[in-house]
């Protein structure tokens, strides 16, 4: 939404609440100014607030103290102002949420608040509010299983095929500080990199940004530093740079080099979707269900989460069927082994093409990400193959890859 046209007012007695909002109103609400008020003010006293032509959001408190949240609430909506009331309750009470709309709040939160909640609220007054909308890009976090599962080459690919397909702007963002490599992919080199945007997240504008990128087949490219950081232990978040981005692109697509730590479920909570991205042998899908498994304790919704088999040979590993039976998952899609023309593209440092088999795959990926095509063919049958090197032992494999 725009910094530069609306403010927050958050009203609670209690500040383990006020704690809990804040992150995501620093992570969704990007660069508005927020007001806390530790009480709840009389009514005579709302005049004091600082309502302004600007459109306000304010969140009050209703759990902690309904008797005085709810006439609270009710005078609120009694002024003229371009005020929108959300009302924070404890949990999942109809009788209180009830009262709490009838008496002037246009939605709500429930404890434990979290980013789907904040992303349905705004999105439901900005349909009330042509002055709350604003552009919001796609994110797409792909993040490998594993090392060498060709995490970084589908995300270099899905990236320009992306902007091929859709009918804006695309960034690819390699924030990988140790081992990222789309600068080596796509042979590409900065003075900057996505540190420096980093250093910069509370003054970035489009001047600036664009000195920080560059530009290669049709997308601009944010690359990770030339020399290796050790850690990203003690690196800013990087949330405040994606919610920049995104009002400026249509689609980001990020290229992570783990699935695990604070860093990447700090993004895969904020993104649109995350592409775990595995190869079909047995040490690879182990690590990709343990990963899947994280993200979804970590508070990343499961349904956000996309299971991508790169380099599918099913010679040397698990059928796609064999797949989702033993992960319990549906495989969303498929990428074909095809070393020689990854690596023509290597030495080119160019995206696949779409003639090749693997081209054409990324570009079905691509597609059906934006909605405009089905991401693979429907499959006659669901049930495993009978053939393949493990087929003998499916009691076992799906014993391994038990959570129990």
């Amino acid at each position: 939404m725009p910094q530069e046209n609306w403010q927050v007012i958050v009203i609670s007695p209690h500040a383990e609440s006020i704690g809990e909002l804040r992150p995501l109103l620093a992570g969704e609400l990007v660069g508005a100014p927020v007001v806390e008020m530790a009480g709840y003010p009389a009514a005579d006293q709302l005049h004091e607030l600082p309502l302004t032509s600007m459109p306000t959001l304010c969140f009050l408190d209703a759990a902690s103290n309904p008797e005085m949240a709810l006439p609270l609430l009710t005078a609120m909506t009694a002024l003229k102002a371009n005020l929108h009331l959300v009302a924070l309750v404890g949990g999942a009470d109809p009788n209180l949420i009830l009262q709490c709309l009838r008496a002037g709040a246009q939605e709500f939160l429930t404890r434990p608040y979290t980013v789907e909640q904040m992303r349905q609220v705004i999105e439901k007054l900005s349909r009330l509010s042509p002055s709350l909308r604003a552009k919001r890009g796609r994110v797409t976090v792909v993040v490998p299983a594993k090392g060498a599962c060709g995490a970084t080459t589908v995300a270099a690919n899905l990236a320009v095929h992306l902007q091929r397909v859709g009918e804006g702007r695309v960034l690819l963002a390699d924030l990988d500080p140790l081992t990222g490599t789309v600068s080596f992919l796509l042979k590409l080199r900065s003075t900057y990199s996505f540190l420096d945007a980093l250093q910069h997240a509370a003054s970035l504008d489009d001047d600036l940004w664009r000195g920080m990128v560059v530009s290669a087949q049709g997308i601009d490219v944010l690359l990770p530093p030339e020399n290796p950081v050790d850690s990203i232990h003690g690196l800013p978040p990087a949330t405040a740079v994606l919610e920049f981005a995104r009002r400026i692109y249509d689609h980001v697509v990020i290229d992570l080099g783990t699935i695990f730590g604070a860093w990447t479920v700090a993004l895969a909570r904020v993104a649109d979707e995350v592409l775990v991205v595995s190869t079909n042998e047995l040490g690879a899908l182990h690590a990709a269900s343990r990963g899947m498994h994280y993200l979804e304790e970590e508070g990343v919704p499961a349904q956000k989460t996309k299971l991508i088999i790169n380099r599918l040979n099913p010679d040397a590993g698990l059928t796609r069927e064999l797949i989702e039976m033993a992960l319990h998952t549906e495989v969303y899609h498929v990428v074909p082994s095809d070393y020689a023309s990854v690596q023509r593209a290597l030495l080119d440092g160019k995206a696949i093409p779409a003639s090749t088999a693997i081209g054409r795959s990324l570009l079905a990926l691509a597609q059906g990400l934006l909605g405009k095509a089905a991401v693979e063919p429907a499959r006659a049958s669901r049930r495993p193959a009978a053939g393949g090197m493990l087929s003998g032992s499916l009691s076992s494999l799906l014993k391994a890859f038990s959570r129990g």
